[in-house]
């Protein structure tokens, strides 16, 4: 069956869970005539979360599938253009519904910021994914939505003004309020585990270029940290004032960028340098903050890779919050981030991208980017791009995102520097 004779638009797969839920609600807000169905372990509770969704969703089908029964996963993938999933930590539970959306042909979007899943889903079903015409897209979020996104911008632009290719490119996170969701937080977990108890996959966590479609093909420059620290005026002189750390989420992040690029046959360059940070402000204590932040951030990476799994995974998990929870209403709502990501081209040419963003960014934000990324796959098809197999939101559908973004809330714009 042709995915334009598929049964519905979308099937969302675990929306009994925190995000899950709220992206069902996102859903039933913005989907319009979407044909759309929810799928978890427990039809009761799905019929729950659908009851408390209103009028749009009071006819949306209920599916139960599970991870550990394939055969259920192969039954949604079947049945839909899109699978849109929730359901992590995805090192653990992710794999067998890609296999499942490869197969059938089913475009898949999903929360992911694991590196080794990725790099996993690549090895195992990028070749099926393009056979099939499937698009496995990970990393549909506040990871790595923003990141990625902005740097596609600045391509864009760059290119419509023939200002060159992308050079040193450096991402800063200007301002955030909001809290880690537990799924982010078994995800990070996950990463650590898998590396700490593998050098192997801790020397590809470890390589900027792991998730590249031709390693061989990408720049030689040397050490690139995932921990940097820098003043501003370094980055930008738009800046100046400001100090900068290591933003947590840079590693993933990252590694997602240098992936669009290369699977856009390295439109954005073949020098194309990209850097994450986080600003700390301009106060006397700034600098202060970005160094002990910094210095944080490089020993979970350094040492949590290491030495993780010799920690007791009970004391662990009773500390850190729990997948499926999440903050009150009040505390989503009075969320919010703003991005800008500089760069300047070949040409000499300064560009600036911003995205800003209200809610709170892993959960009520993060739902509307992944709502987004559902409804542009199914129903927006023919501004995708031809690309298949296990692609990043930049490559498989960064014109239609840019499109949707202004009626979701989402702001993305970007300027040419002086």
């Amino acid at each position: 069956m042709s995915a334009a004779q598929r049964e519905f638009d979308i099937i969302l797969y675990g929306a009994t869970g925190f995000v899950g839920k709220l992206t069902a609600e996102y859903l039933a807000r913005a989907g319009g005539d979407a044909r759309i169905a929810l799928a978890g372990r427990s039809t009761e509770r799905l019929r729950v979360v659908r009851d408390s969704l209103g009028e749009a969703a009071a006819a949306w089908p209920l599916i139960a599938a599970d991870a550990s029964a394939p055969s259920t996963l192969a039954d949604i993938a079947a049945r839909t253009r899109v699978v849109v999933t929730t359901v992590g930590p995805y090192t653990k539970y992710g794999l067998p519904l890609v296999a499942a959306c490869a197969a059938a042909g089913t475009d898949y979007a999903d929360l992911t910021g694991e590196t080794m899943f990725i790099r996993d889903s690549i090895d195992g079903y990028h070749k099926q994914a393009v056979d099939t015409g499937a698009r496995i897209v990970h990393s549909c979020g506040f990871d790595s939505i923003p990141s990625d996104l902005t740097v596609y911008a600045l391509y864009k632009q760059a290119q419509r003004d023939g200002a060159g290719e992308l050079g040193d490119t450096t991402f800063v996170l200007r301002d955030m309020a909001g809290g880690v969701s537990g799924g982010t937080v078994a995800s990070m977990l996950e990463v650590m585990a898998t590396a700490s108890g593998d050098p192997a996959a801790r020397r590809e966590m470890a390589d900027p270029y792991t998730l590249s479609t031709d390693r061989q093909a990408e720049p030689d420059f040397g050490h690139q940290s995932d921990t940097p620290w820098r003043r501003g005026r370094d980055i930008a002189p738009e800046l100046d004032g400001l100090w900068t750390g290591a933003f947590p989420m840079g590693a993933p992040n990252s590694r997602i960028v240098r992936r669009s690029n290369a699977l856009l046959d390295w439109s954005y360059g073949r020098s194309f340098r990209y850097t994450e940070m986080m600003s700390t402000g301009s106060s006397i204590a700034a600098p202060v903050a970005a160094a002990l932040g910094t210095a944080a951030n490089a020993a979970v990476l350094g040492l949590g890779s290491r030495y993780f799994n010799k920690l007791p995974r009970r004391m662990v998990d009773r500390v850190v919050p729990k997948p499926g929870t999440g903050p009150s209403e009040r505390a989503r709502e009075n969320g919010h981030y703003t991005v800008e990501t500089y760069t300047t081209t070949t040409s000499g040419a300064r560009y600036r991208a911003l995205m800003a963003q209200r809610g709170d960014p892993g959960y009520k934000a993060t739902s509307v980017l992944l709502g987004e990324c559902g409804l542009a796959l199914a129903l927006d098809r023919d501004a995708l791009s031809d690309l298949r197999g296990v692609l990043t939101p930049a490559a498989s559908m960064g014109d239609a995102l840019m499109a949707r973004f202004p009626a979701a809330g989402v702001r993305l714009e970007t300027d040419r520097l002086a």
